[in-house]
């Protein structure tokens, strides 16, 4: 069976070649193959992450609720990239001593 890409607008599963377009039978998005590129998330530094790398926070950054910021050099393991809800933070983690986190790219550095 041939692997299709998923829809890149709602993210189904069940796509389908109709001629010389894939089909998402769920939206109705018609798209072609080479539309559909994977994104590449990039630390501060321009390395490229992946998941369940290491990464370290380079600059303080304030938390709403939290009576200390979290600090620069701050390392963050086991990070996982998720396609960001509100557009800009992209990075899942646990941060020891404050819980669950959701990160930019742009703040961390492969460590």
């Amino acid at each position: 069976m041939e692997n299709l890409p998923n829809c890149p607008q709602c993210k189904s599963e069940y796509v389908y070649h109709d001629g010389s377009i894939l089909v998402c039978p769920e939206c109705g998005c018609e798209f072609q193959a080479e539309d559909v590129a994977e994104k590449v998330y990039k630390d501060a530094n321009g390395n490229v992450l992946v998941d369940g790398d290491t990464v370290i926070i380079t600059q303080n950054l304030k938390v709403k609720g939290a009576s200390s910021p979290i600090k620069k050099g701050t390392k963050v393991k086991n990070i996982r990239l998720v396609e960001p809800e509100d557009g800009i933070h992209d990075i899942s983690c646990k941060i020891p001593g404050f819980g669950s986190m959701m990160l930019k790219t742009s703040v961390v550095k492969k460590g």
